[in-house]
């Protein structure tokens, strides 16, 4: 069971930072610190994957590899490999407390391309080290982003050559040698990419600080996952999904909600004896010292619907591995720290998998206070192995919670948490969290902050204007960690 513990949820694209995104440069360490001041254990991001279409680093094109807009440009200089002439009067995006993704996508990579140049020889043998460490997935996904360059940046199963959608083994080769260069180049940036983040997270552990990273269960279907496996998962002879993942409808959805992502062929997983989960843990256990799990809910059962379908309701629920891929895990890979996302809808089996996983569940204080039944998300419901959170990042803001939910639910939250303006309402809400007998206390930095709903991270279902809230660094004073760090020491944590 793990330790009585709290940290603070904040994504690295959130972290301040002169060039428009947050990197893994001096603000991630300043940001360390002040963990450690505020008395904090722990501190998770979201996930690391390369971005693409949306934003969202749940829809990544790798399960494996980072995302090069972390690398940061000043580390980079201090090696020799960028003048500061090259980036350092570049519009990275107007706006200090938004990413503008646009215009990181359209100016950074080509500043990292120059980096390259200067790199790629310099670190040869380190690279081609790195290479042969990674070998599972390195290779198939640099090839993914060269030839995906070379198509117009479209998905693989837009990509005008049949042979090389389909992996024919000439196409490959063909595809090796005309993009050389290309394919090294992103080989290159996941070498920069974990160098940087190894030490980062090598000087949070000495702090004292763990990592709590999250990974989706499903892939995207534009990823080098989908096309480099594409036999684990329930696709045609043309490679065209056959169903793809989603929820059913309920109270908050008429028609439920299309992801749209492959569904797993979890019999060919396990005809291969969970090989490429066991590889997928294996990997963001180099990233993180605790997992998340996202959806856990799928792997007792999933709701698939058929591909072209225009809504999710005329899915089906389908059994999934269950404690088959669970104790693959555990004979590979020993007893794991991981976190079992079991939000929404639970039926008694879901349940008993992660009783028998003995994984801690996840409780939102946002979901508690529904004014017409008794919630388990109530603190007087809780048992030590579970991890609070104020929110999520699919959640509103705490500030924005109570400006948006309804009056009956707002005044039920009052009262039961005894919340006054004078202490403010999202420092009573963290210390419903900070006070509960879960082991594991999370506050989204926003909520620290105070912030109303336009610090929102993630509007679930919807595209554009997600993923971009950054902190200011004037916000992460000496007086809040204080203030963190005299409750967290008050309940224990």
């Amino acid at each position: 069971m793990t330790a009585r513990g709290s940290g603070i949820l904040m994504h690295i694209s959130s972290l301040p930072s002169p060039y428009g995104i947050g990197t893994f440069g001096k603000e991630a360490y300043y940001f360390v610190d002040f963990l450690k001041k505020a008395g904090q254990k722990y501190w998770q991001i979201l996930p690391l994957g390369p971005t693409g279409y949306g934003d969202s680093p749940y829809q990544s094109f790798s399960s494996f590899a980072g995302n090069p807009y972390f690398i940061d440009f000043d580390l980079l200089s201090e090696e020799g490999l960028l003048e500061e002439e090259e980036y350092k009067n570049i519009s990275f995006g107007s706006c200090v407390d938004r990413v503008d993704y646009e215009k990181i996508f359209k100016n950074k990579i080509p500043i990292l391309r120059i980096a390259f140049e200067r790199g790629k020889v310099k670190y040869q043998s380190n690279i081609k080290k790195f290479q042969e460490e990674n070998k599972i997935w390195i290779e198939d996904y640099a090839l993914y982003m060269a030839v995906k360059g070379y198509f117009g940046l479209r998905s693989w199963r837009e990509w005008e050559d049949e042979e090389i959608k389909l992996r024919k083994p000439k196409a490959l080769e063909y595809y090796r040698n005309i993009l050389r260069e290309e394919i090294d180049f992103w080989i290159f940036l996941q070498y920069i990419f974990f160098k940087q983040w190894q030490n980062v997270k090598k000087y949070a552990n000495e702090k004292g600080i763990f990592i709590i990273g999250d990974i989706p269960i499903y892939v995207a279907e534009d990823s080098a996952d989908t096309w480099a496996n594409s036999e684990i998962f329930l696709l045609d002879d043309t490679k065209t999904p056959i169903k793809v993942s989603g929820c059913p409808p309920d109270a908050f959805s008429r028609t439920g909600q299309l992801w749209g992502n492959p569904i797993y062929n979890w019999k060919e997983i396990e005809k291969r004896e969970f090989k490429w989960w066991i590889d997928r843990i294996r990997g963001n256990y180099k990233l993180y010292d605790m997992i998340r799990i996202d959806h856990f809910r799928g792997f007792e059962s999933y709701w698939e619907i058929p591909y072209g379908d225009p809504t999710a309701e005329k899915g089906q629920w389908v059994q999934g591995p269950g404690m088959k891929l669970f104790k693959a895990l555990q004979a590979e890979l020993g007893d794991l720290p991981i976190i079992a996302e079991d939000l929404g809808y639970l039926t008694e089996s879901v349940i008993q998998l992660r009783k028998d996983t003995g994984y801690p569940g996840m409780k939102v204080l946002q979901f508690a206070f529904d004014a017409r039944e008794e919630s388990d998300y109530l603190p007087h419901n809780y048992d030590q192995n579970c991890i609070v959170y104020t929110g999520t990042h699919d959640n509103d803001t705490v500030c924005g919670w109570f400006s948006t939910a309804a009056k009956t639910d707002v005044d039920y939250a009052i009262q039961y948490l005894k919340l006054t303006k004078e202490e403010g309402y999202n420092w009573g809400f963290i210390r419903g969290a900070w006070s509960s007998v879960g082991n594991i206390a999370i506050a989204q930095m926003q909520d620290f902050l105070g912030l109303g709903s336009k610090a929102r991270m993630n509007l679930p279902s919807t595209i554009g204007g997600n993923w971009e809230w950054r902190v200011r660094k004037e916000q992460l004073t000496l007086a809040l960690a204080d203030k963190i760090l005299q409750l967290t020491k008050l309940y224990g944590r």
